[in-house]
């Protein structure tokens, strides 16, 4: 069985990748790898043996260097789908994650460090309180690790909730192309997940301290646009911590004929609109990684400590009992250090134009 038109887009797209510098496309390797991963985690190994060198997904050692030589990824494919048609969707969100995954360790190799230009002005806030050496040094170690934060926050978010919408068989859109209309009039509504008659707000977390009045005021706009659009607003909030921001979201949602599903009811939702397939990508890909991260750390007891060593090619970061080496080169343009805002996050979907 050949690959339908649409299907043989969707294994295009898969190594396919963005315009930023940093982006990277996925080799003929990585491609096979992610197939046998879905191969394993769907129970389709007798349809798609998989070899015992196929990593997981978050493996350290599946990284840009990784190498798996075999059979055509295509033919591979081919036979993938046709044991489950579900794993279409399975492998598309896996190579999401992981091209994210690969532009982050480009990221991290190539970010460069602060000169004092961009820094020095900050340290009049310390000057005196610290030596002007290493005062200057923590100026920049700390200007390098905030462009850091503020790359991986951007790409989560371009990432997170387009997978999670692919996941349960839904479709993000940009304001541009949204159904949903602002009340205004001008424009539209950037949409997390449409699926059928319901318009989707995903969100990790809701916290106390909202971004901006004007920000908030947008998030408690959006589910009367939705209904006034003609669809159900469904808000989901992966993590249950109270607080009055979140009862007020919840709130408006329901006083606009929404749905709210909040911890637990948030995963079972969305498992339960993701069918068995999706369901374990879900908990495996994202639920767990996050509840393991989430609760790492005891936030009563101090932090470990932190050590930072520029070595040249390398940059050590030591955290507690464990270390991490990253290796620096291609230094990046601190002018083109950052991505635009891409106008369709959920192009790496099955059958998204």
């Amino acid at each position: 069985m050949a690959l339908t038109t649409a299907q043989s887009a969707a294994y295009t797209k898969l190594r396919q990748t963005s315009s930023s510098g940093q982006a990277v496309a996925l080799s003929d390797d990585a491609v096979r790898a992610l197939i046998f991963i879905a191969a394993r985690d769907l129970d389709l190994t007798g349809a798609l043996p998989v070899p015992d060198e196929v990593p997981n997904l978050y493996d350290p050692e599946f990284g840009l260097a990784f190498e798996l030589p075999g059979d055509d990824p295509r033919d591979l494919y081919e036979t993938l789908i046709r044991a489950n048609p579900e794993a279409e969707t399975f492998v598309a969100c896996a190579a999401a994650i992981h091209k994210a995954r690969l532009k982050y360790q480009r990221v991290l190799a190539s970010q460069p460090l602060a000169s004092m230009d961009q820094v020095a002005p900050r340290g009049l806030l310390q000057y005196g309180q610290v030596e002007p050496a290493p005062l200057a040094a923590l100026l920049v170690w700390r200007k390098w690790l905030y462009d850091l934060d503020n790359r991986a926050a951007q790409d989560t978010g371009y990432l997170f909730e387009p997978v999670i919408a692919g996941a349960i068989g839904g479709v993000p859109y940009s304001a541009a192309k949204s159904p949903v209309r602002r009340a205004s009039g001008k424009g539209g509504r950037q949409v997390d997940c449409l699926k059928g008659a319901c318009v989707y707000e995903i969100k990790l977390r809701i916290t106390i301290a909202a971004s901006g009045q004007g920000r908030w005021g947008e998030e408690l706009q959006f589910p009367a646009e939705a209904k006034d659009s003609g669809f159900t607003p469904v808000l989901v909030v992966l993590d249950p911590t109270p607080n009055p921001k979140l009862d007020e979201l919840i709130r408006v949602f329901r006083a606009n004929g929404g749905e709210t599903y909040i911890g637990d009811d948030a995963w079972a939702h969305l498992k339960a609109e993701a069918g068995p397939e999706m369901a374990v990508f879900l908990e495996k890909y994202i639920r767990e990684p996050l509840d393991e991260i989430y609760f790492a750390l005891d936030e009563d007891e101090p932090l470990p400590s932190l050590s930072l060593s520029d070595q040249g090619s390398q940059i050590r970061v030591d955290i507690g009992w464990s270390s991490v080496t990253i290796e620096r080169d291609q230094i990046a343009d601190p002018d083109d250090a950052s991505d635009a805002i891409p106008d369709e996050g959920g192009d790496f979907l099955p059958g998204i134009e």
